[in-house]
């Protein structure tokens, strides 16, 4: 069927559709959260709260340390988002610019290393971390991830995007490569840098997994792990769950809204160039 002749109503009708079943989720747990216990505890469950019950968030902030969690998160995940822009733009610097014997196997082998499963290389990763007695520390949360392929080689695409005469202009006026990373690649490369950014803030807000293995004081759990002290043995009260999950939400979130346009540019932009 040709999309040119069907009216532009229906059109906008089926992505108004589509919207509406991609964001029901997020939109149900905004009701739930501004219902009552009671309305939330019913079944079938309402769609809409009878009224807006605003003291749900209060009682999350008053049940669990909610802002400790948040704090947390934001501390691992930034530290994490500003170590692999490091790691990754100098790596990948080194992959577009330099030349080295073996620099195609090594990057094949970098590259490798996505195809490697999480789960495989945890409990090494573990018994590093133990051994080093960085157990409920910020340090185990934050070193082993560090350094990342994935943002190397997004990196190294968003450079070989860069025209090259402007480096060859450089040498001839007699910049080194530490000039012309810090002068030239960074400035020139800002989309890019930000899309990784963007990408690894929210990967690693999201984490669950390494976090609950490596923390057990409730003063070192983060977000994920701190939304399961909403649930209870006796009953689950889904109003506060789902008001403690848009909290922690929010602030990933915000920084999708901010940043999903360079996320999605950024991405893309190596489509074109090997």
């Amino acid at each position: 069927m040709n999309m040119r002749l069907m009216p532009k109503s229906f059109i906008y009708f089926a992505l108004l559709l589509c919207s509406l079943v991609v964001a029901f989720p997020l939109l149900y747990t905004l009701s739930t959260s501004l219902m009552s216990e009671a309305e939330s505890a019913v079944y079938p469950p309402p769609l809409l709260p009878e009224a807006i019950n605003l003291s749900n968030f209060a009682k999350v902030i008053d049940t669990i340390p909610v802002l400790t969690f948040i704090g947390n998160s934001l501390v691992v995940s930034i530290a994490i988002m500003v170590g692999q822009i490091v790691t990754a733009s100098l790596a990948a610097y080194a992959f577009a610019f330099l030349r080295f014997p073996g620099k195609t196997l090594l990057f094949s082998l970098f590259l490798a290393t996505m195809m490697i499963p999480w789960e495989v290389i945890m409990i090494p990763n573990y018994l590093t971390v133990k051994s080093l007695n960085w157990l409920d520390t910020y340090q185990g949360l934050i070193v082993p991830f560090l350094a990342t392929a994935f943002g190397t080689f997004l990196l190294r695409q968003a450079f070989l995007q860069l025209p090259k005469e402007l480096f060859e202009a450089a040498r001839v006026d007699g910049c080194g490569h530490v000039r012309i990373f810090l002068s030239m690649v960074v400035p020139l490369s800002v989309p890019g840098i930000a899309t990784l950014g963007v990408y690894s803030f929210l990967n690693n807000w999201n984490m669950y997994l390494w976090p609950l293995l490596t923390t057990n004081r409730v003063e070192m759990r983060t977000v994920q792990i701190g939304i399961g002290m909403l649930q209870f043995e006796e009953m689950n009260s889904w109003n506060l769950i789902l008001s403690g999950v848009l909290l922690l939400l929010l602030p990933s979130l915000l920084l999708l809204a901010l940043g999903l346009k360079p996320l999605v540019r950024g991405i893309t932009a190596g489509a074109l160039k090997g």
